[in-house]
């Protein structure tokens, strides 16, 4: 029975002083009104057509769906019990772009766990040289740098504040990390991977009123050793990113620390070079992210970050299969993942970001993924009762997540389309005025 239809009846019985529930329906009332009997049925009426008319509306809607959704798209519906909603194309392999950073997540949330905290150890040699070494760490930063000075100084063997070399050792992961579908570019988007990087792995400059090259961040100072690069790209701002051609990422670490470890008055007498710690080293600190691995799930989410979402994956991939991290071990800890507890072996994944055109993925899969990320759904960016993750490439719109009922309960919906020139808009507004 229709819920209005029924609460009206249930009213007009109280009305009319029928409170026996066995007690006949009549379509004259107790006081022998033929004007109540009226307006009962006239109700009757106006919720049944009310009725025909909403399933029709659901209805057109629903054709409106399919008819958004081609033959290289997929669309997948499902309700808080699991019940499917709508579904089309639901097992076809389509390119997920950057929605397959909420895979990314869970395998990183699987290899690492929820407490785990990036680090970067700092050691002394007999020779006063100080050797860095980094474990991944996607968040380390110019502030993070300042703090990591400021703590690293008392513990500092240095004669009159002074060192020798500055080591850098990257060998946690095997260098270079080559992504599939990154571009030599200037989008941040592009940047390289590596052991022991900082801010993102890109230089962010611009012109001042007299045409010289300063740094566009306060936190962050332009150094000699990026100014060719700054120069060379004709650029009157933006950014650069920094490459694997000569160490130059590892070595940008170096000249960094070394700024704020001069402006502490710490000097050094030798060069800034790329090396290893030895087991005779002695370790004088050991850096703990100030960002939990929550925290950086969160920044990778909201972001949509392709250089944390690698990262992750081949910080993963080291953890499942030891060290020296690989892109080759993080998919191969990603498929394993997916096989072993997400019952999923019809995926495709070359890289972690989505950026590549090779990664392949079906709305069904990704409904498996969202069921298991649910509990960290808040971690998604959010519009109104929507939680969500989209992706973009090239004539590729995606977007998957949760939308949030009147309950407190989660649909489950991914689109995929694969078409270029269409958008996921139309069908999230038919979503969104649907699934209450």
């Amino acid at each position: 029975m229709n819920f209005t239809y029924f609460i009206i009846t249930l009213q007009y019985h109280k009305k009319c002083g029928i409170a026996n529930k066995d007690q006949p329906m009549h379509f004259t009332s107790k006081t022998g009104n033929p004007f109540n009997s009226f307006i009962f049925l006239f109700l009757i009426l106006f919720c049944f057509f009310q009725s025909v008319l909403t399933k029709n509306l659901y209805a057109r809607q629903l054709d409106e769906l399919k008819h958004l959704v081609g033959n290289h798209d997929a669309i997948l519906i499902v309700n808080p019990q699991g019940r499917i909603v709508f579904s089309k194309n639901a097992d076809s392999q389509l390119v997920p772009a950057s929605i397959l950073k909420i895979f990314t997540a869970l395998v990183a949330l699987h290899y690492l766990g929820p407490e785990y905290r990036f680090s970067t150890e700092f050691y002394q040699d007999q020779y006063s040289n100080l050797k860095i070494k980094g474990y991944g760490d996607p968040l380390l930063v110019s502030e993070t740098l300042m703090e990591i000075v400021n703590n690293l100084i008392p513990r500092l063997n240095a004669k009159s504040k002074i060192i020798n070399d500055l080591v850098l050792d990257d060998s946690y992961f095997n260098a270079p990390v080559l992504i599939p579908g990154v571009a030599s570019s200037c989008e941040p988007y592009d940047a390289p991977n590596g052991a022991l990087c900082v801010n993102f792995n890109t230089v962010n400059f611009r012109r001042d009123k007299n045409g010289v090259y300063v740094s566009a961040e306060t936190q962050t100072p332009l150094l000699p050793f990026v100014l060719s690069r700054i120069t060379a790209s004709a650029m009157d701002r933006g950014r650069i990113i920094l490459s694997h051609q000569k160490n130059e990422i590892t070595l940008y670490v170096g000249h960094l620390f070394l700024y704020f470890l001069k402006k502490q008055g710490i000097k050094s007498n030798g060069r800034i070079r790329v090396g290893r710690v030895e087991k005779c080293d002695k370790l004088i600190f050991r850096y703990f992210s100030r960002f939990s691995f929550i925290q950086v799930v969160s920044k990778l989410l909201e972001y949509s970050n392709n250089f944390i979402a690698n990262q992750l994956l081949i910080a993963a991939g080291a953890k499942g299969y030891d060290p020296p991290g690989t892109l080759e071990k993080g998919i191969r800890a990603a498929l394993t993942y997916a096989k072993n507890n997400l019952k999923i072996d019809n995926i495709t994944v070359v890289e972690g970001s989505g950026i590549s055109r090779r990664n392949r993925i079906s709305a069904k899969s990704l409904y498996k993924i969202l069921k298991v990320f649910e509990p960290y759904h808040s971690l998604m960016r959010r519009l109104g009762k929507t939680f969500y993750k989209t992706g973009t490439l090239k004539g590729i719109n995606t977007r998957a997540g949760y939308i949030e009922n009147a309950k407190g309960e989660l649909y489950c919906f991914v689109v995929l389309l694969n078409t270029p020139g269409k958008s996921t808009k139309p069908i999230m507004d038919i979503l969104l005025h649907n699934l209450d």
